[in-house]
């Protein structure tokens, strides 16, 4: 624990990772209180589950395309207009409902497209505020811990708001964001930040094949997670449980939780482009027998076992990004890896779906199964990519740019 001791003690490490798990609250509640408030305006489920999915993909394509402005103008630039649209977007959509349908669809667009990439800036921040690389990945572990404890938190937070009404939650959702986006934001590393100079074109980190080749691996294990999440609730159905899938959900959690902890709290000898496979590997073999969905009791401990390899995989795909990312695009990186697995995510929604219609429970869950064992096989395939062209993190290189 001792690498989490040196990190909390570094300035600003503690009001960064604080207030960006503030700011994206609104990250695991914004598709619940946008379901609610639809169907107490009395619309039906598919208008709710199209709103919330809208809501999903745009928070996707718009993360990449603020990531790039920040990159190029700074953070403080691009967070506060960011929060502020996103938040009268949250704020819209409470005020004109579900009809008119177009003002709904508009506004529900700007307050995903909006949403503020702290999740990116964080990572670009870390090589600046930290001391070296094992503080960093400690930082990396601990943040993809953390986020587990988001999407559990955040639906009981809009829960017990929507218990006033459904306007609440979706103001409070807005109001959250930006809360931490002002503590981020504000920060003096933060004011401080600027992107490296980068090359003028339009593929931006997109143009690192090793970059190219993990984002789609990271993608396929986002179908594990939408798969997992509508899954569970068709477990729950079978089982005629009421708390069988939120049971679940913070099951898979909680072992994310412990394995991030873990990750991070050890150093790790060898370069991360051999260990990710490894822990991708590891990753799918808990996916893989959620397709038994045995008895509530064991079906706990498969969802315990399914989380404890992703936080880790996650930390060691950021650190692979530092290190892929071209001069100049490191929060534009980032943010490509939170709209892939939120893409993935989306479309393993519609896979569990299916495996539904076809083959009831266990066909839900087998689409988790396959995303994982698709992520393995093009980590598998693709790897010789993740060797960096040089094997010189960015931090270190940045420091012996300035000494030169």
């Amino acid at each position: 624990m001792r690498a989490y001791v040196d990190f909390l003690r570094r300035p600003y490490a503690g009001r960064l990772l604080g207030g960006t798990l503030l700011g994206r609250l609104p990250n695991g509640m914004g598709m619940l209180a946008v379901v609610l408030h639809v169907r107490a305006d009395g619309g039906g489920y598919p208008l709710a589950g199209t709103l919330a999915a809208l809501l999903g993909l745009a928070m996707a394509a718009g993360q990449p395309v603020l990531g790039r402005a920040m990159d190029r103008f700074g953070q403080i630039r691009v967070l506060l207009p960011a929060v502020v649209a996103s938040a009268a977007g949250f704020a819209a959509f409470a005020a004109v409902g579900a009809a008119p349908l177009p003002a709904a669809v508009a506004a529900v667009f700007v307050a995903g497209f909006a949403t503020p990439p702290l999740e990116a800036g964080l990572r670009a921040l870390w090589p600046d505020v930290l001391d070296g690389p094992e503080q960093v990945d400690a930082a990396y572990a601990l943040d993809a811990a953390a986020q587990e404890i988001l999407f559990t938190a955040g639906p009981l937070i809009v829960v017990a708001a929507a218990a006033v009404n459904t306007e609440t939650a979706l103001l409070l959702t807005g109001l959250l964001g930006v809360a931490g986006t002002l503590v981020v934001a504000l920060s003096g590393p933060s004011r401080r930040w600027r992107g490296a100079p980068r090359a003028s074109d339009w593929a931006g980190p997109l143009r690192s094949p090793g970059l190219r080749v993990l984002l789609t691996a990271l993608a396929c294990a986002g179908i594990a997670l939408g798969v997992y999440a509508v899954a569970v609730v068709a477990y729950a159905e079978r089982l005629d449980s009421g708390v069988a899938s939120g049971l679940l959900l913070a099951c898979m959690a909680a072992g994310a939780l412990v394995g991030g902890l873990v990750y991070g709290a050890r150093r790790w000898v060898g370069e991360a482009h051999r260990r990710l496979p490894w822990l991708m590997a590891a990753l799918a073999a808990g996916y893989v027998p959620l397709v038994l969905a045995p008895g509530l009791a064991a079906m706990s401990v498969l969802a315990f076992a399914s989380g404890v390899f992703l936080a880790p995989t996650l930390a060691c795909s950021f650190t692979l990004v530092d290190r892929l990312a071209p001069s100049g695009t490191v929060t534009e990186a980032f943010a490509w890896v939170v709209a892939a697995v939120g893409a993935g995510s989306s479309l393993g929604s519609a896979v569990a779906g299916l495996g539904q219609d076809v083959a009831g429970v266990p066909g839900a869950f087998a689409g988790a199964g396959g995303g994982g064992v698709l992520a393995l096989a093009i980590c598998l395939v693709g790897g010789r990519t993740f060797r960096p062209v040089q094997d010189t993190p960015q931090w270190r290189a940045d420091e012996a740019e300035e000494a030169a």
